[in-house]
This record gives C-alpha cells, structure tokens and sequence, in this order.
C-alpha cells in the first residue's frame, strides 16, 4: 500500500485524540429527566460514537490510529473492546466486528459498468447482380441512374454497354488522327516558312560559314581597263608589288577583274597612293571612293560603293558574295589631282573562303 500524504496523518492524529478523550460536544449529554439515562461510559463496555470514529478510522487509513501516536493513548485505550456497531436496514445496531479489521460503513455502491469498445470489421461488401458501371466497374442495381461507388451517371438506370465502350474507343482513334492531322500541318507551315525565307536564311548561314572561314588571297585570270597611263597598265594592280600601280588618266575610268570559275568573295582589299612608302605616297592623286560591281555567274550584278582614306596602306571591304565571275572597280573620286597628275591604283587583292 503506497504511504498516505501528511494531510491524512494529520487528520488521524486529530482524530485519535479525539477519540481518545471521548466524543467532546457530540455525545449525549448528562443524565436527563424524565428519561433515567445516563452518559456513556467508554469502559463500560458498550461502543457508542467513538467506536463507530475509531472504525472509520481504521476503515479510512487502514490502521488503527491509536497504535500510531505515542505509548500513552495507547495505554489509555487499552481495555477498550474494538467492536464497531452500525446501523442496519432493519433500524438495530449490528456489530461489525472485533479486532484490528477494515470496517466499511454503509452500503457499497455498484461499480458503474464499463461498455466494451467496438472493434474494427471489415465491411464486406455485398455482391450485387447487375451491370458494371463504365469507370470503375463496380456492378449496380438495374434501374440505378448513378454509380453507387463513383457517382458516374448511367444511361437509363444501366452501365454503358459494350458497343459504347466501342464507340469511345473510335472516338480516341479520331483524336489521335486529328494529332496527326496537326503535326502534318505543322510541319508543311515549317515547309512553306522555309521557301518563302529560304534566301534570307541562306544568307545567314554562308555569313556563318564566312565567318568561321579562313580567308585566303585569289588572283585573277584577266585584266582590263576602260584607260591607262603609259608605263601604269592595269595588270600592275594586281602583280603584287606595292611600288608599281595603275594609272587611270580621270576620274570616271574603270579596271575589269575577271575569274576562271566562280568562287565565294569574302573581301576585297584596296591599296591607293602610288606607294606604300609616305614620301612617294602623294606623288599622284589618290582614289578617295569607288564603286565594287560584282558579277555572279548567273549574270547578277550587285554594286557596292567603297569610301578610301587618303592615306598608305590596306583598306578592306566585307562583301560575301557568292558564285562570282568578275570584279569591276570604278574610281569615283580622288584627292591631289592636278595639272599633269593621275590617279594611282597601288594594289587590289581578293580573298575567298577556304
């Protein structure tokens, strides 16, 4: 039995001594007239409301609180028979019992029932003769409009029958055309976006491909010019010699480049001035802008005008022209011409793609 707390302790010690003093205030008074009876005496033998105490006592803390406290209340209560009486139904006194026992007064209440708890079942479900419904396939009562599972809706208070599982089926084969019908029409938008963009996107890609290229230098087969100094034929404008030019007599006049086979013109580099040397740079007038003609073979000219800077050296130009057959350079200006002066081609190069 686990140790009673200190309150309770307390509580028996208050009431051992009041037991042990006799019921102070509670028991019956002196002898009373008219009535010849006298007070209780607690050794005479009969237990009155200190016995009943003393049993509730021993009922409430298990022991009896006279043999917890100190040897005088013991000694004092000694020769006190333990027998408790109670009160019974009837309306007699009834004793309890002799000797250190556990006294329960009055009646002992039922103990409340306890319901038992419900245990978990497996719902069974119960099989039911009829159509399956089309998404789930659980089977439904006839004339049931919805899924008892689902909730999907059935035609007419039955499944979907087989045919209209048939018939779903070809409607997925009808959607699947029509994915195909999409991507052909995709790829033929592709198609059509490609002739109509193909030139500019041919353009791009040989632009690409100049690009990542590595230029390298071609020489013509033939050259011609409209006119030409003495001693300055047009030939000397490309012998690659930068000490020897071509001398056009006035502006206007015009040298001819012609290739054998037709070739991807990447640039052209132009050398103006009748040397690379300074001092013999301003010797003659210096061509200052002229006009590219290309010729493809397929007999498409495209012209483009080339601005010079009036100084030595190398001055190229981007063209990127393909299937080229012929090169026609037309001066169109020039600076420092004079009384008895020209003008001076030094050198003209042309690079392909290699």
């Amino acid at each position: 039995m686990s140790p009673q707390p200190a309150e309770d302790h307390h509580l028996a010690s208050r009431i051992e001594t009041a037991i042990e003093e006799g019921p102070v205030g509670l028991a019956e008074p002196g002898p009373v007239a008219g009535l010849g009876r006298e007070r209780e005496d607690p050794a005479a033998g009969r237990p009155g409301l200190w016995a009943r105490w003393r049993a509730w006592a021993r009922s409430r803390f298990g022991k009896d609180v006279a043999t917890s406290t100190t040897d005088e209340p013991v000694a004092r209560t000694a020769g006190r028979p333990e027998v408790a009486r109670v009160q019974t139904a009837a309306g007699t006194e009834a004793a309890v019992g002799t000797g250190p026992s556990t006294v329960v007064l009055g009646p002992v209440l039922p103990g409340r029932p306890e319901a038992k708890r419900p245990l978990p079942t497996l719902g069974v479900e119960a099989e039911v003769d009829g159509p399956p419904c089309p998404v789930c396939g659980t089977t439904n009562p006839p004339g049931r409009r919805f899924c008892r599972r689902c909730a999907t809706p059935l035609q007419d208070g039955t499944a979907i029958t087989t045919a209209s599982r048939r018939r779903r089926s070809r409607r997925g084969d009808t959607s699947k055309w029509l994915r195909r019908l999409a991507a052909l029409l995709a790829v033929a938008a592709l198609v059509l976006a490609g002739i109509v963009f193909y030139p500019n996107a041919v353009e791009l890609f040989e632009d690409l491909r100049d690009r990542l290229a590595k230029p390298a230098p071609i020489a013509p087969a033939r050259t011609a010019a409209t006119a030409e100094v003495p001693g300055h034929p047009a030939a000397a404008a490309v012998d690659g010699l930068s000490n020897r030019y071509w001398g056009a007599p006035a502006v206007g006049d015009a040298v001819e480049f012609t290739f054998d086979q037709p070739f991807r013109l990447l640039s052209v580099v132009v050398h103006s001035g009748a040397s690379a040397q300074p001092e013999q740079f301003r010797e003659q007038a210096r061509p200052t802008a002229a006009d590219l003609m290309v010729t493809s073979s397929g007999g498409v000219t495209r012209t483009i005008a080339v601005a010079l800077n009036d100084q030595p050296g190398p001055q190229r130009t981007d063209t990127g022209i393909s299937d080229v057959v012929a090169v026609r350079l037309v001066v169109k200006s020039a600076a420092g011409l004079g009384a008895g002066r020209h003008v001076a081609l030094g050198e003209v190069e042309f690079f392909r793609r290699s």
